[in-house]
């Protein structure tokens, strides 16, 4: 019986070790503690991540829970949530560390968008997805995107337009999935999207905490591998408090990119910037200033947008 004793003595301590990790992080020493309380080698975390259809090496799991590394990509993410199933915890429980490790370290919280806010759209992006039956992609490469944001006299964001020229890469493509995430205090439910040229709106879905819109825009026509696509929407918001950036995400590499802000007349920044980030956790980069035009407006223009963010910030007196 001391080995059976010594046994339940060693699982004690180590759920103990989990709790006070779970509550007090950081993320690395959280999920340390994690898979050491479930007993697993991670060769067996990894192919219990295989088995959610994530690949992770077993070298950056050996990091993430060193505190070497910290997973950053959307894969990365989609990982780490699987993890808390596999580990038995609670949901968010190590995303929510994740976040809270980010934000605690000095000198690398981004302005704008808290990396926790970012993370928590991501997750709700996959899960209303999900909920739709669509893929990330649709089927559809982007060749170009020619995007126009309104800033309204109340300093927020009023609305935009988007233009896309599209590629499909699969046969029977017929909708892609507009996806808006609007300014903290977004009400997504009085967000509307008109569809104003070659699409009609199809589907809708909103996730009211984190301000995700997402929205079918049907082509009428199926597509097939090769074709090319043009079609324009439009998004009315105006339910959020002050902006103070516009930011958009991109996957692969794509096509070209260009990004227009226009302020109201009556409410001017007095200071517009650029930038990017190879990820919401990130550090921002490539910080380049913008001045404003005489149609108070300013714009970036990316030939080729490689996989990251890139965005436009602007201060207000």
């Amino acid at each position: 019986m001391p080995h059976a004793t010594q046994h339940a003595d060693v699982a004690a301590v180590a759920t103990a070790e989990l709790d006070s990790a779970l509550r007090g992080g950081p993320f690395h020493v959280a999920l340390r503690a994690a898979i050491a309380a479930r007993g697993l080698p991670l060769q067996r975390v990894q192919h219990h991540l295989s088995r959610y259809g994530v690949k992770v090496g077993v070298t950056s799991l050996s990091y993430w829970q060193q505190g070497a590394r910290r997973p950053q990509r959307p894969e990365s993410l989609r990982a780490v949530r699987a993890l808390e199933e596999i580990l038995q915890l609670p949901e968010e429980s190590l995303i929510r560390l994740l976040a809270e490790t980010h934000e605690a370290s000095p000198g690398q919280r981004p302005a704008g968008r808290s990396y926790r806010s970012l993370v928590e759209a991501s997750g709700v992006l996959e899960r209303l997805l999900t909920e739709l039956s669509l893929p990330p992609d649709g089927g559809l490469h982007t060749l170009g995107h020619h995007e126009r944001v309104h800033i309204g006299a109340c300093r927020e964001l009023a609305g935009r337009e988007s233009h896309h020229i599209v590629r499909a890469h699969m046969d029977g493509v017929d909708r892609f999935v507009a996806v808006h995430h609007g300014d903290p205090g977004c009400v997504p439910e009085r967000v509307r999207v008109h569809a104003l040229e070659n699409c009609r709106t199809g589907r809708v879905r909103v996730h009211q905490d984190t301000g995700v819109l997402v929205a079918e825009l049907l082509f009428g026509t199926r597509l097939r591998a090769g074709d090319t696509y043009l079609f324009r929407y439009g998004v009315e918001d105006g339910t959020a408090g002050v902006s103070r950036e516009y930011v958009r995400g991109f996957g692969p590499a794509g096509g070209q990119y260009a990004l227009q802000v226009r302020f109201d007349e009556r409410a001017l920044p007095v200071r517009c910037h650029r930038f990017a980030q190879h990820s919401p956790a990130a550090p921002r980069s490539g910080r380049q200033e913008l001045p404003l035009s005489g149609h108070h407006s300013v714009h970036l223009v990316e030939p080729r947008v490689r996989a990251g963010i890139v965005g436009i910030g602007w201060d207000w007196e």
